[in-house]
C-alpha cells in the first residue's frame, strides 16, 4: 500500500515456514488455541472390525514411532466394535515385540464423526475402507487400506514430503503424493486378514504386515527435513 512504512516483501521470511509452503494453517504448539472451525492438527484414524487387533496394533505402533507430537493425533475404531474393550491378548504381545505399548487402550465403534474429523483413514481391508467411506462420502479421497497406503508411499519421492518441517504440512503432503499415485502403483495384497481368535502365528503375521506397510509412511513423517537450496 502506498505510504506504508513496510511493504509485504519486507516482512516475507527468507525461508518460508511449512504452513506457508503447503498453504495450510498448521498447529503451532501445545498452547495454541484453535479458532472455531480451524483444524490445527492432523488426525489419523485406523479402522478394522472389532478394534481389538489390527487397528489397535497400527494405532499404537504409529504412536510409538511419532513420539510426543501433539500435532499428529492417532486413534482407531472398529466397524462392529463394542466400546471399552482391551486389545486381544495375543495382539498385545505382538505389539510389545514390535515396540508399541498397549496400556490404556480401549476399543471404540466407528462413527460418522470419527471419519469426518479424520485427515487420513487407514483400514485393515478394502471392505473396511468401503464401510468408512459409506459413513462420510467426502472421506473417499483420504481413505486407503493400510497395505495400499504403504505401497503408494514407497513410490513417493521423499523430498516432496520431507521438505516440510511442520508435521501437519508434511502429513498433508504425504497424502497428496500418495493420492496422486493411485492407479499407477500396483497393490497386490491390499487386505490384512483378521487374526482375532486365531493362532499366535496369525497375530504375528498380521502385526508384521502392518509394521511393514507403515514403515515408509512412518519414515517420511519422522525423518529430518530436506535441506533448502
Amino acid at each position: 500500500m502506498q505510504g506504508s512504512p513496510k511493504t509485504s516483501e519486507s516482512i516475507v521470511p527468507t525461508r518460508p515456514s511449512g504452513h506457508e509452503r503447503c498453504g495450510r494453517r498448521c498447529w503451532r504448539g501445545p498452547g495454541a488455541v484453535p479458532a472455531p472451525g480451524d483444524e490445527p492438527r492432523f488426525r489419523i484414524l485406523y479402522v478394522c472390525t472389532g478394534n481389538l487387533c489390527r487397528s489397535p496394533l497400527a494405532e499404537r505402533l504409529t504412536r510409538s514411532v511419532l513420539g510426543p507430537c501433539p500435532a499428529l493425533q492417532v486413534i482407531s475404531a472398529g466397524t462392529h466394535a463394542e466400546p471399552g474393550k482391551q486389545m486381544a491378548e495375543r495382539a498385545q504381545r505382538v505389539l510389545v515385540r514390535l515396540g508399541g505399548d498397549p496400556r490404556g487402550f480401549t476399543s471404540r465403534p466407528l462413527t460418522f464423526e470419527l471419519v469426518a474429523a479424520a485427515d487420513l483413514v487407514l483400514t485393515a481391508t478394502s471392505e473396511h475402507r468401503a464401510e468408512s467411506v459409506a459413513r462420510h462420502f467426502p472421506a473417499a479421497a483420504r481413505t486407503f487400506t493400510i497395505a495400499e497406503f504403504g505401497a503408494l508411499v514407497q513410490a513417493v519421492p521423499p523430498a516432496a514430503v520431507t521438505c516440510h518441517a511442520d508435521p501437519v504440512c508434511r502429513a498433508h503432503a504425504l497424502i497428496a503424493e500418495a493420492r496422486a499415485l493411485r492407479g499407477l502403483v500396483r497393490v497386490d495384497q491390499p487386505d490384512i486378514p483378521d487374526p482375532h481368535g486365531g493362532s499366535w502365528l496369525a497375530h504375528r503375521i498380521a502385526g508384521r504386515r502392518i509394521a511393514k506397510s507403515l514403515a515408509a509412511p512412518h519414515l517420511l513423517l519422522t525423518r529430518a527435513s530436506a535441506s533448502y537450496s
